[in-house]
């Protein structure tokens, strides 16, 4: 098996088509072809099967793109530490947001990491642990930020950063803006937020615990900025980290609405490989993310 094979590999996966991973790769398709069928004969599996939506992956071919995904990421770490991994030049950063407020250390973070590399390419990618921490797994993410999951997949590892409390949000204005129990928003529709647990998420252990039934009306939001939109324009409440209220969008949009029962806490964290380290460029970063985490965290718990 050689590593253009796997590259070769990777493209017909990431394209689903022959032809277009064929100019991706600069080569002919009938030599695509050759290469993908001998790596099926040396591996003694088929890897892809064809169908009307183009070229699909098979089980096989699934595992091996995990593999194949992770020496990929590992031969980038290698060039950019031997071109310009420990320069200001152009080193390449990707890493995920899961929670709303692990946004609000990203931009000191940047600013600071940009200062000492200053050409350095950086995409941020959001979404759930669900779909994240697989990306972080292979390597097509260095590191994530989000909260605290109970079950970790293999090789990741998680590193508390701060924690974060969670208040009821409506709109400014709310019709139910004056309560101050949990019993005064029975009734009202809601709108749950990353992350998303269930069956027994923060909501449900918030409504449970007073002995009040669960909310029926609950709207799943699986990103923040949604879900911000949607309180702002609604009578819907959320529980949401305090630390959003910070955000231009959340000063401006929303209000806590503070109620004497405690809600559930969360911890917000840095998830990231265990097994391999980071590039320079990544690890820079991520201090500079700690760094502001944890003046973040000496602040009044938010």
């Amino acid at each position: 098996m050689r590593l253009e094979q796997l590259q070769f590999f990777l493209a017909v996966l990431e394209c689903g088509s022959i032809r277009e991973a064929a100019r991706r790769v600069g080569l002919s398709q009938p030599a695509l072809s050759k290469s993908l069928s001998q790596l099926e004969k040396e591996l003694d599996v088929r890897l892809f099967v064809r169908s009307r939506q183009g070229i699909q992956a098979t089980n096989a071919g699934l595992t091996l793109a995990v593999r194949a995904r992770t020496v990929a990421a590992e031969l980038r770490k290698v060039r950019e530490e031997l071109a310009h991994g420990y320069t200001s030049g152009a080193a390449h950063v990707a890493f995920g947001v899961g929670q709303a407020s692990a946004m609000l250390i990203m931009s000191e973070a940047i600013q600071r990491f940009r200062k000492r590399w200053p050409q350095a390419r950086i995409r941020i990618t959001e979404g759930l642990p669900d779909s994240l921490l697989p990306l972080v797994r292979d390597e097509t993410l260095d590191f994530a930020l989000g909260g605290r999951i109970e079950q970790l997949p293999s090789n990741v590892a998680f590193k508390p950063l701060f924690r974060s409390a969670r208040v009821v949000v409506g709109r400014k204005d709310h019709p139910m803006a004056n309560a101050r129990s949990v019993h005064d928003l029975v009734g009202a529709e809601w709108v749950r937020t990353p992350p998303i647990e269930k069956p027994n998420g923060p909501l449900e252990r918030f409504f449970l615990s007073a002995g009040l039934p669960i909310p029926e009306a609950v709207v799943e939001c699986e990103s923040y900025h949604s879900a911000t939109f949607l309180l702002a324009n609604t009578d819907m409440l959320a529980l949401m980290s305090r630390r959003q209220l910070d955000t231009p969008y959340g000063a401006k949009y929303l209000q806590e609405i503070s109620v004497r029962e405690s809600i559930p806490a969360f911890t917000v964290g840095m998830f990231r490989r265990a097994d391999n380290p980071l590039t320079p460029a990544a690890e820079a970063l991520a201090r500079n993310v700690a760094t502001v985490a944890r003046r973040l965290s000496s602040t009044r718990e938010g």
